[in-house]
């Protein structure tokens, strides 16, 4: 993370030491759930086969729900004296989830890469709370226990979905 310019340092009881580790652990979250999102709305929009309504609107709430998660952890660096990212670039340097550009991916395959995905954010969202909880950061680690609670949900969503077919 690089220094943040006078004219957006936020005021803030945490100490300078602990700022970077906390808003540059937020921010390769939000890289992921960026992708994350894309990845979701991706399978939603290609998802093919016998159960294609039942996974299509699965999909759909989950990229919802990811979606919904994107500017609270964004707003989440601000509050505690980083920046966050500015481009798809951005995003990219830092994401750990990867992308998916197959042509066809099918039904089972993308159950079960999104179930993976969700369960690598919550490791990432684990890490970031035991940096939060260093620096003291109470509101952080509340924030993300909320976030984990969700991605737990989609991965369980996902786990039970793909036993089905």
């Amino acid at each position: 993370m690089p220094s943040t310019p006078a004219q957006l340092k936020t005021p803030t009881d945490l100490a300078s030491n602990a700022i970077r580790p906390v808003a540059d652990m937020l921010n390769a979250i939000l890289a992921d759930s960026f992708a994350l999102f894309i990845k979701t709305k991706n399978f939603h929009w290609h998802v093919s086969g016998p159960h294609f309504r039942d996974y299509h609107l699965l999909l759909d709430e989950q990229a919802a729900q990811i979606f919904g998660t994107l500017d609270a952890i964004a707003e989440r660096v601000r509050k505690v004296g980083g920046t966050t990212l500015r481009s798809i670039g951005h995003i990219a340097r830092l994401q750990r989830i990867e992308d998916n550009d197959a042509e066809f991916v099918s039904a089972a395959d993308m159950i079960a890469e999104l179930h993976g995905d969700n369960l690598k954010l919550i490791e990432a969202l684990r890490e970031a709370k035991e940096a939060a909880e260093k620096a003291g950061d109470n509101a952080t680690g509340g924030l993300i226990d909320d976030w984990t609670d969700q991605a737990e949900e989609r991965a369980w969503f996902l786990f039970e979905t793909g036993r089905g077919g």
